[in-house]
């Protein structure tokens, strides 16, 4: 069973090679990997064609501006030819099994959206000690997603392309993934989580997604705009949602 593999990618190269070396040691080795590079001004580019020409599984494809990573990773989805389809940011790692575990847990279910928990580790690599969704919802509705009881990070999400349709994130800066877990949801799937940390997620100092005042921007935005809820619910969910920011470990 093929799995599609996207990424976007923008000035990772301290980190690709790490990364790419993770997903071609997965034990299940039917996959295809598009990687979209978003005008980097590193090393990103050159990084990548030297993988792609030793492995004919991974696909690279170059924008001609930088065009963000919401339409970087809808131009990796447009270009994916398996049944199932993964996620994996440029600088985070799997464990070997990732792809194996998750299908067959998927397979075995039926299931058309999982996501798997996972480890936080700092710049270089390293163990922060700390872990994420190993205590969520096992099942994940819409309504637990705006909440945000289960963090569902991107680079741990499976989705069964022959059950969700062809899928896009919505067009905004940061909280792209967030946004289609939600529509996901909201069309009636549920997201299943896979009971094993399978992914390792990088924290860089200085990135968009490590803003604490600009998470909870997009937050809102997401709410009142892509979600149209109202003033009154989007309070409720945004004081659980911030609540939790404050006091999950």
């Amino acid at each position: 069973m093929r799995i599609s593999i996207v990424t976007p990618c923008y000035n990772a190269a301290r980190f690709l090679s790490e990364t790419i070396t993770s997903v071609r040691n997965q034990t299940h080795t039917d996959w295809e990997w598009i990687i979209v590079d978003d005008c980097s001004t590193d090393l990103s580019l050159q990084i990548l064609n030297t993988f792609s020409s030793q492995d004919d599984r991974i696909k690279v494809i170059a924008n001609n501006m930088n065009e963000g990573a919401a339409v970087t990773r809808n131009k990796a989805i447009n270009n994916v030819s398996g049944d199932f389809l993964a996620f994996i940011d440029a600088d985070d790692i799997w464990l070997p099994t990732k792809l194996s575990n998750q299908i067959n847990y998927m397979l075995e279910r039926q299931l058309a959206f999982s996501f798997t928990s996972y480890n936080i580790m700092d710049e270089q690599g390293q163990c922060a000690g700390q872990t994420v969704d190993v205590t969520s919802k096992e099942i994940v509705g819409y309504k637990d997603m705006l909440a945000k009881r289960a963090t569902i990070g991107c680079s741990t999400v499976m989705l069964d392309l022959r059950k969700t349709g062809q899928v896009q994130m919505p067009h905004i800066r940061t909280g792209q993934d967030y946004g289609l877990w939600l529509a996901l949801l909201r069309k009636g799937h549920s997201a299943h989580r896979v009971p094993e940390i399978l992914t390792s997620y990088r924290k860089v100092s200085g990135s968009i997604s490590a803003n604490k005042v600009k998470k909870a921007r997009r937050q809102w935005q997401i709410y009142r705009q892509i979600e149209k809820l109202t003033v009154i619910s989007s309070l409720f969910y945004f004081l659980s949602y911030a609540f939790r920011a404050v006091f999950r470990k």
